[in-house]
C-alpha cells in the first residue's frame, strides 16, 4: 500500500514539474495558430535590411491587416522616397501602387498566400507550419524557428530565422538565409498591435494613391534625376553584354542593354514617366507582384518590370526562367559591366 502511495505522489510530481517546463515544438505552432484564428487584424511597424554588394540597404515597412484578405504594406527607403511603394489587397484584387509617380499595376493574384512574406505574421506562422522539419529553440524571451522557405527565388534563399515573443506570441525579428546560412534579409519588428481599428477606406485604391499617404509630393521635374546605367551583377549561363544602344525619349533617355548566350535577354532603363492624377487607371497586369527586395516588380510571362531610384526597367526573355529573371532583377545595381 506504501509502495503505491509513493509511486502516486511520483506520478504527480513528474506531471507538476513537465507542466511547468517549457512548451514543446507542437504547442507553441498550435498557440501561434490559435492566436492568428481569435485575432480581427493587426498593425505593425518594422525595418528591413537587405545585404546586397558591400552596403546594406534599409526599408521603413508599415504593415496593416485586416481580415480576412484585407493587407497594405508600405516599403519606404529612405533614400528613394519618390519609389515608396504599396502593396494592397482589397475586393478588387493586389495592386502595387507608386502614390508619388500616379503609377499602379493590378494583379489577379494569390498574393500573399503563394510565397512566404517577411514582414506578414500569417505567412510566417504558414512557413512554421508547414515545415515539420523546423528547427526549434525557447530562449529566456523567444521561441525560434529556422524553417524552410517558399521564396519566388527560393534557391537562393533557402531558409528563415522566426523570433516569436515568448509572451505575446508576435513576431520580433526575421533573418532570411542563403544557402550557407548567412543572413541576406533582416526584418525587425518595431511595433505589434493586435485588433485595431480601421477606416472604411483604409484598403481603398483611391485613399492609398493619394501623396499624401507617403507624405511626399509628386515628382514635378523627372529631367532633374541623373541617369546613371546599371548593369547586373549576376550572370546566368553564359550571357553577356553585345549591344548597348541609347534612345532620347520626350521623358528623357532610354537605354536598351542586349545581352547574348544560352540564355539570352534583353534590359531596358529608362526615365520615369510621371503621370498626372487624372490618368492614374491601374495597368492591368496578366501576371503577380514580385519582391525584389529593394523592390516590387510585376512579372508577365516572359517579362519583368520595376521602378527604382528614378528609373523604370524591363527585363524580357524567351530562355530565362521566372527564378533565373527575379535573380538578374534584384543584381541590377552596378554602374560597370562584371
Amino acid at each position: 500500500m506504501k509502495r503505491k502511495v509513493w509511486l502516486l505522489i511520483v506520478a504527480s510530481l513528474i506531471l507538476v514539474l513537465a507542466a511547468c517546463g517549457e512548451k514543446s515544438k507542437e504547442d507553441v505552432v498550435k498557440s501561434l495558430d490559435k492566436k492568428l484564428e481569435q485575432m480581427t487584424g493587426y498593425k505593425a511597424q518594422a525595418t528591413m535590411s537587405l545585404q546586397t554588394g558591400e552596403e546594406a540597404q534599409k526599408y521603413n515597412i508599415d504593415v496593416w491587416h485586416k481580415k480576412k484578405d484585407y493587407y497594405r504594406v508600405l516599403l519606404n527607403n529612405e533614400k528613394d522616397q519618390q519609389g515608396s511603394q504599396i502593396i494592397l489587397r482589397n475586393e478588387e484584387g493586389v495592386f502595387v501602387l507608386t502614390p508619388a509617380l500616379n503609377k499602379s499595376f493590378k494583379f489577379q493574384s494569390d498574393w500573399p498566400e503563394n510565397s512566404s512574406q517577411p514582414y506578414l505574421y500569417g505567412s510566417l506562422v504558414a512557413d512554421v507550419k508547414k515545415d515539420s522539419d523546423a528547427k526549434f529553440q525557447a530562449t529566456e524571451d523567444y521561441y525560434v524557428f529556422e524553417t524552410k522557405t517558399n521564396y519566388q527565388n527560393s534557391k537562393n534563399l533557402p531558409y528563415q530565422e522566426i523570433y516569436f515573443d515568448k509572451k505575446e506570441l508576435t513576431p520580433v525579428m526575421v533573418k532570411v538565409l542563403d544557402k550557407d546560412r548567412k543572413p541576406v534579409v533582416e526584418v525587425q519588428f518595431t511595433s505589434f498591435e493586435l485588433n485595431p481599428t480601421f477606416s472604411d477606406d483604409a484598403f481603398t485604391t483611391e485613399k492609398n494613391m493619394t501623396s499624401g499617404v507617403l507624405g511626399v509630393p509628386v515628382m514635378a521635374n523627372q529631367e532633374e534625376a541623373t541617369f546613371t546605367v546599371l548593369y547586373p551583377e549576376a550572370t546566368v549561363g553564359n550571357a553577356e553584354l553585345e549591344e548597348k544602344k541609347e534612345v532620347d525619349t520626350d521623358n528623357g533617355k532610354r537605354v536598351i542593354l542586349t545581352f547574348k548566350g544560352d540564355k539570352s535577354y534583353t534590359l531596358i532603363q529608362e526615365s520615369f514617366e510621371t503621370l498626372p492624377a487624372s490618368a492614374s487607371v491601374p495597368v492591368a497586369v496578366e501576371g503577380e507582384p514580385v519582391n525584389l527586395g529593394y523592390t516590387v516588380g510585376a512579372w508577365s510571362n516572359s517579362t519583368l518590370e520595376w521602378s527604382h531610384s528614378g528609373m523604370d526597367f524591363t527585363l524580357a526573355s524567351k530562355d530565362l526562367t521566372k527564378e533565373e529573371m527575379i535573380h538578374i532583377a534584384q543584381s541590377v545595381q552596378g554602374t560597370v559591366v562584371k
